[in-house]
């Protein structure tokens, strides 16, 4: 099969066109970065027979649905292949942010997490990661986010996949992202479960994008059992490589910590995560568990959260509580996926 004009580089895109003058490939260059649309029927000053043999994006749409009256929404996108891609848009007052996937599947298998629980797919290609964003800008111009931007002004690099594991298409993007579609770098945020080389390359590259650390455990003990990367790259290593990013780009990483109920929630758990909050001079990012059908790990309840947060606060540390978006839709990365799955298991 032909590759879709989101897996051709912008700088190739006469590839696609070998028999039109230069100035559409200009046009096509727009309509996919400046001004995406949903159809190739409306790029309206493209010779109609071209708009009818392009192919556009590389997945087909399997599945959107829609939260938090309309603020919140999911893809389901299906690669030929069948390998599956998941985005979450969620809009609010002064940004609409676009959390997207790096890979198809995820070989950290982390346990609380719904990708690491069916394994790991393939990497995205480049074109893969980029489209997730201009197909989001194309639905946005049809059906924008009420009171939010109407493109997208963050991305988070949280969806399904370990992004510095794929580093190389993940470099990519973010020039496509940053460099053609101009999104700001500094809203761009990389999130990682500690893939050191990774945060090291990603500190040495031009952008100054965000670095989340998805660390869920502040003692290796723990973190062990959460997080299979952590014996590899433990957590004394992984403090060291946050040091290094902000020495080398002057930006503060950030910490997420997923709060399970009996597992990290503890007096214990919130002194340590301080400390290394007030070490790195981080902002902690707290946010409950969107439960997943193949894990028995729960979100703690209200109050057990609420005493978390003034752990935190008390002990010195930068931290807010985040709510959960997408509870209905099954917004957590993967769980869209497992929903499909495990309905077909039961048929």
């Amino acid at each position: 099969m032909n590759p879709s004009a989101y897996q051709v580089s912008p700088h190739n895109l006469g590839t696609l066109l070998p028999e039109q003058p230069s100035y559409r490939v200009h046009q096509l260059y727009e309509w996919l970065y400046q001004h995406p649309v949903l159809d190739p029927a409306d790029m309206t000053n493209l010779p109609r027979d071209l708009r009818k043999t392009l192919r556009l994006w590389p997945f087909a749409t399997e599945i959107e649905q829609y939260a938090d009256n309309g603020r919140t929404r999911k893809w389901l996108f299906r690669s030929p292949d069948g390998a599956s891609i998941e985005s979450v848009l969620m809009g609010y007052e002064r940004r609409t942010t676009l959390c997207i996937s790096s890979q198809a599947g995820c070989a950290m298998a982390c346990t609380f997490c719904a990708t690491g629980q069916f394994g790991f797919e393939r990497h995205l290609d480049a074109g893969e990661i980029t489209a997730q964003v201009a197909y989001a800008n194309a639905a946005l111009r049809t059906h924008p986010i009420p009171g939010s931007p109407p493109r997208v002004t963050n991305v988070v690099f949280m969806g399904m996949g370990e992004p510095l594991a794929n580093y190389d298409n993940l470099r990519e993007s973010l020039h496509r992202m940053i460099d053609v579609i101009d999104l700001a770098a500094r809203s761009v945020t990389v999130s990682t479960v500690g893939f050191i080389p990774g945060i090291k390359r990603l500190a040495d590259e031009p952008w100054q994008v965000g670095l989340a650390i998805s660390l869920h455990a502040a003692d290796d003990e723990l973190r062990d059992t959460l997080i299979p990367l952590n014996k590899r790259y433990p957590l004394d290593e992984l403090v060291d490589a946050a040091r290094y990013f902000f020495n080398r780009t002057g930006r503060r990483v950030s910490i997420e910590w997923t709060l399970m109920d009996g597992v990290n929630d503890t007096a214990d758990q919130a002194e340590k995560l301080a400390a290394l909050a007030r070490q790195l001079r981080a902002h902690v990012n707290v946010i409950a568990m969107n439960p997943t059908p193949l894990t028995a790990q729960q979100a703690p309840g209200r109050l057990a959260i609420d005493e978390f947060m003034r752990a935190l606060t008390r002990l010195g540390a930068n931290a807010t509580y985040r709510e959960t978006r997408g509870r209905e839709i099954d917004a957590a990365c993967g769980q869209l996926r497992i929903r499909g799955l495990t309905e077909e298991g039961d048929q």
